[in-house]
C-alpha cells in the first residue's frame, strides 16, 4: 500500500538511548510463545491473586472510585503503607509527606533517579543489575559507574571495598537491590553497616530497589534500608505490590522516603505520571489491613523454591544459593560452552523451557556460564519444566 501523503518524511531523531533494544524479556517470552516453551524466563506468576482481593477492586469501583486519586497516592493506602513499614521494620514514615503511591515499582526508580541526578553526576549501580536502572540514569544526563558483584562458592556478594573505591566527589546515588535481582543474593545487617559507612558524612543519596522484601528464605529478615537509621535518611525505599500480591499487571508500588526527599520526587511524579488507578489503590488499603498474605509470603515461595532445586539436585545445573526473590540461578558448564544468550535459546527451542542470560544485566556483557530461571509457577508448572529440564 502506498502512502497518501506519498512526499511526507519523517525527522530523522537522535536517539536519547543509543545502547537500549527490546529487552531480553520480552524476546525470551515471545521465544517461549513460538516454540509452547515453559516459561521461567520472566518474573512473573502464572497463578492468580487472592479472589478476596480482585472483590475488593469491583467494590471500590461500585464505591464510585473511579476518577482521578490524590496525586501523592490515596489516603488510606498512605497511612496502611506507613503502619506495614513501622510494623514489620520499625521506621515510622509520615503518611502524608514521606510515602507516595506509584505506578509500579519502576516508575518509581526512574523517578527518584530524575529527581535527584543532574548532568555530571556519577551513580553507582552494582552489577548484574536490573535494566532501567542505567537507562533512567542516561536519561537525567548522569554517568553510570558499575561495580561488579564477586561470586564464589557462597554465591554473590557485594564487595563493600570496591563500592567504597568507586566514590568520587560526584557520586550523587547509589543503587542498592534487595533482595537481587537477577542473582537471589541478599543483604544482611553486616552490609548496611558497610554501606553507611561509605555514605555516613557525605551528601550521597541511596536508592534501595525493595520490591522482593517479602520474599527473604530460611529465617533470614529482610534488610531494609528503613530499618537503618542513617540510611533510612537518605534514602528512597521502593516496593511493589504487584510482586508481593501476584498481581504484577496492576502495576502499582510505592516510595519511602524522608520528607525533603519526597518533595523532589513528588515534583517529578506529578508530571511523568500524576497519579495512580484508584480503584485499585482503594482495595489494596483494605487489603493491607490483614498482614498474613504478606507475612506468609516467606514461606510460600521457600516452598516452590526447594521444590525448585530439589527437581535439579540430580541434574547437569549447578545450583546457586537463592536466598530470596523468586529467581534461582544456575551454571551450565558442565552442558555446553555456548554463550549464555544462544543457550536460553537453545533450553527454549529444544528443551521447551524459557530461561532468562544473565549477561544482559551486566553493561558490558558478561559472560559466567549462568542463566536465571523463575520458580513463580504453580507447581504443576514447575513439575514440568523440571521433567524437561532433567532429560539434559
Amino acid at each position: 500500500m502506498t502512502s497518501s501523503f506519498p512526499h511526507a518524511v519523517t525527522p530523522a531523531l537522535t536517539t536519547r538511548l543509543p545502547a537500549v533494544g527490546t529487552t531480553v524479556f520480552t524476546r525470551m517470552s515471545a521465544l517461549a510463545a513460538q516454540h509452547d516453551a515453559v516459561n521461567l524466563g520472566q518474573g512473573f506468576p502464572d497463578f492468580a491473586c487472592d479472589p478476596r482481593l480482585v472483590d475488593l477492586v469491583a467494590e471500590a469501583m461500585r464505591a464510585g472510585h473511579n476518577q482521578y486519586p490524590p496525586m501523592t497516592g490515596v489516603p488510606a493506602l498512605r497511612q496502611a503503607i506507613a503502619g506495614k513499614i513501622r510494623a514489620v521494620y520499625g521506621h515510622a514514615y509520615d503518611a502524608d509527606t514521606e510515602i507516595t503511591v506509584t505506578a509500579g515499582a519502576t516508575q518509581a526508580l526512574t523517578t527518584a533517579i530524575l529527581a535527584v541526578v543532574h548532568p555530571g553526576d556519577e551513580v553507582i549501580v552494582i552489577e548484574p543489575a536490573y535494566d532501567s536502572y542505567m537507562p533512567a540514569i542516561e536519561l537525567a544526563g548522569g554517568t553510570v559507574v558499575p561495580v561488579q558483584m564477586a561470586l564464589d562458592d557462597a554465591g554473590y556478594h557485594v564487595p563493600w571495598e570496591r563500592i567504597q573505591a568507586a566514590v568520587s566527589t560526584k557520586t550523587r546515588l547509589i543503587v542498592i537491590n534487595t533482595p537481587h535481582n537477577p542473582t537471589g543474593s541478599v543483604l544482611r545487617d553486616s552490609d548496611l553497616e558497610a554501606l553507611a559507612g561509605i555514605v555516613r558524612g557525605t551528601e550521597i543519596l541511596v536508592l534501595s530497589d525493595e520490591v522482593y522484601e517479602h520474599m527473604v528464605y530460611d529465617g533470614q529478615q529482610h534488610a531494609s534500608m528503613s530499618r537503618h537509621p542513617v540510611l533510612s535518611a537518605r534514602t528512597f525505599v521502593v516496593s511493589s505490590f504487584g510482586k508481593t500480591y501476584h498481581t504484577t499487571g496492576w502495576k502499582i508500588g510505592y516510595v519511602a522516603a524522608p520528607a525533603s526527599l519526597m518533595v523532589e520526587f513528588r515534583k517529578v511524579h506529578q508530571y511523568n505520571v500524576f497519579s495512580v488507578n484508584a480503584p485499585m489503590q482503594h482495595a489494596i488499603a483494605g487489603y493491607l489491613a490483614d498482614p498474613a498474605p504478606y507475612v506468609q509470603l516467606p514461606a510460600f515461595y521457600q516452598k516452590k523454591r526447594d521444590l525448585f532445586r530439589a527437581g535439579l539436585a540430580g541434574s547437569r545445573f549447578e545450583l546457586l544459593p537463592a536466598d530470596g526473590t523468586y529467581f534461582q540461578c544456575v551454571r551450565y558448564g558442565a552442558i555446553s560452552a555456548m554463550p549464555e544468550a544462544a543457550f536460553a535459546e537453545w533450553l527454549t527451542s529444544e528443551i521447551k523451557v524459557a530461561a532468562i542470560p544473565v549477561s544482559p544485566f551486566y553493561r558490558q556483557a558478561k559472560e559466567s556460564g549462568i542463566v536465571r530461571f523463575c520458580f513463580a509457577k504453580r507447581d504443576e508448572t514447575l513439575a514440568l519444566a523440571l521433567e524437561r529440564l532433567a532429560r539434559i
